[in-house]
């Protein structure tokens, strides 16, 4: 493995647990993987919408990941571990023993998913109490949250789950309790998915109005009473018992965890910039906006003062870096809507077979394969009949509208290699738009962005890297290490040891520029700037899509203000009642 050969020094564990895998990495002062590993966990959905996991196959896979890092490693050398995972609920009784989350009453399957989708109904009453604390959630819970989610397991699994629940926790603090048996949680899962304030702490009227008043009770004992920002050192460090279960040496520093995108926006936002020709050179790191996408995608910009923005998530103060508030804006579905739309088509088999001979991913070859029928025109304009709106499971932002649907314009008869592959650069250039919505929402409520700094699977894709340069017009940045987020845990186990005085040192140390991707100006996709701004009115949302771009609507602007337009090109309207 490289690396094992250079002299001694310090190094850090970071376990990174998200949708489909748990992963490890050791990494060293300076933030180079030294040694990766991944394990594969289970998922149930039992019924439509209804996602589940279980807390003890996921403690399972971090042992399993974390051994076969330090292989060969003198664990003297390890000073501290970090934990990031995703918003996922994890439900214990009193003893810490699994509850069931379903009707089936598997106790093992005790993790309610952060794509689970169940929770409709309770997250509608939610925010039609419009309480105070919504307003630092853009002004619109998602269903995506704890709350709606407690709510329903009171309203549904009363007997099997809520009367025996001791401990509610989110993944990234289970696994850091797990860890040290501390059940203090991190400063960013309860502010950013349980509506803690950094600043005034729990609202007791925002649980009694919406129906959960019992946990108020004991001082919110089964949600947290004693909070952390993340990196903090817990309690005595690694217990002896963790310590068997993961190979490393008891005692060692355990840092207060991550949500995962968080960790990727702390492995990448504090980058030195310096020589590659970047705006955000001369600029404050609050031009800088971070974007974790995966099976979904995150957004994380930061600034010095709140600014809050309809449909996106946040201000959170001190969530991801200390003494800045972050906004999250988000796609659902980003990573999970590619595979959906490929894995779907009917060629789908012959892509299959096509890329295995030549010993390629299937991403791979599509992308070879649109460089091969683009022809002399630039790839992005083989779209130009084909369009996808992407909110196949809802929009987070910045419409915060779980109910849109998502929608294909300009299929034809044929379906070949040649539209399947077309079908995959609608799909990416459609997420890229998102991503151009999301910018613009929160530039126009008080951010300056200037720079783009991506990481997390789909970061490895370049047509997907290429699009969201063109279409935002905005360089993105590339990691040296293209594993980001674990470097982000790995920093957070550097801070908790001590090594680092604070995280910013712990960013700019192991945080490292190895790519720059700037926008092709021949491909680039310009919004008429006039439009969006005169759609400000409400009403139902209307969907346009045109030769150039995607845009929304609301239906009171249609009779007078289009008319001009749809004599100029030709469209398709989509209204979503």
């Amino acid at each position: 493995m490289p690396g094992r050969d250079q002299e001694l020094g310090s190094y850090y564990v970071g376990v990174d647990v998200g949708t489909g895998s748990v992963r490890a990495a050791l990494v060293d002062q300076r933030g180079i993987l030294l040694a990766f590993a991944d394990q594969p966990i289970n998922q149930w959905e039992p019924q439509f919408n209804h996602h589940e996991q279980s807390s003890e196959d996921i403690w399972v896979a971090c042992c399993i990941v974390t051994k076969k890092v330090v292989q060969g490693i003198d664990l003297n050398q390890i000073r501290g571990l970090g934990f990031d995972a995703t918003c996922s609920l994890v439900v214990l009784d009193k003893q810490f023993h699994p509850l069931p989350v379903n009707h089936e009453g598997d106790s093992h399957r005790n993790i309610i998913m952060w794509l689970d989708h169940r929770a409709v109904n309770q997250v509608h009453r939610i925010n039609e109490t419009k309480h105070s604390v919504l307003q630092y959630v853009g002004g619109v819970m998602s269903v995506e949250m704890q709350a709606p989610k407690l709510l329903w397991l009171k309203e549904n699994l009363r007997e099997t789950c809520w009367d025996k629940a001791g401990h509610f926790f989110d993944l990234p603090d289970f696994l850091s309790w797990k860890a040290t048996g501390v059940t203090a949680r991190s400063l960013c899962s309860l502010v950013c998915k349980w509506t803690y304030s950094a600043e005034k702490g729990w609202d007791d009227s925002f649980w009694k109005m919406v129906g959960l008043e019992d946990l108020v009770a004991d001082n919110y004992s089964k949600i947290g009473n004693q909070v952390l920002p993340p990196g903090t050192s817990l309690g005595n460090g690694l217990t002896p018992e963790a310590a068997k279960d993961l190979g490393l040496p008891a005692g060692i520093a355990v840092a207060a965890s991550l949500i995962d995108a968080h960790a990727g926006g702390l492995g990448v936002i504090g980058a030195d910039v310096r020589g590659h020709g970047l705006a955000c050179e001369g600029q404050p790191v609050t031009s800088r906006l971070a974007i974790i996408c995966g099976t979904s995608s995150c957004h994380m910009g930061i600034s010095k003062n709140p600014i809050f923005v309809p449909g996106v998530w946040g201000p959170y103060f001190s969530a991801m870096v200390p003494g800045f508030w972050l906004n999250e804006g988000g796609q659902s579905v980003t990573g999970k809507l590619i595979d959906h739309m490929v894995q779907g088509h009917a060629a789908f088999p012959e892509l299959q077979a096509k890329a295995t001979a030549r010993c390629q991913s299937i991403y791979a070859y599509l992308n070879s394969h649109l460089d091969l029928i683009k022809k002399t025109q630039p790839v992005g304009f083989l779209t130009v009949d084909l369009h996808v709106w992407p909110d196949f499971h809802g929009n987070r932002s910045p419409l915060a509208d779980l109910t849109l649907k998502g929608m294909v314009t300009g299929l034809k008869l044929s379906q070949d290699l040649d539209d399947l592959a077309i079908l995959y650069l609608a799909t990416v250039q459609a997420i890229a738009f998102g991503t151009r919505l999301i910018i613009e929402a929160m530039e126009s409520a008080g951010h300056s962005i200037s720079t783009l700094f991506l990481c997390g699977g789909l970061g490895k894709n370049p047509l997907f890297v290429q699009m969201h340069a063109d279409i935002t017009g905005m360089p993105v940045v590339l990691s040296q290490e293209v594993e980001s987020v674990l470097v982000g845990a790995a920093i957070l186990g550097a801070c908790a040891s001590g090594d680092f005085a604070s995280v910013q040192e712990a960013m700019a140390r192991m945080s490292k520029v190895g790519k720059v991707v700037f926008p092709r100006r021949e491909d680039k996709r310009v919004l008429p700037g006039n439009f969006w701004e005169l759609m400000k009115s409400t009403g139902n949302w209307l969907f346009l899509v045109t030769s150039d771009c995607l845009f929304y609507y609301t239906c009171t602007f249609v009779v007078n203000k289009l008319k001009t337009f749809l004599e100029m090109r030709t469209v398709t309207i989509y209204f979503k009642n």
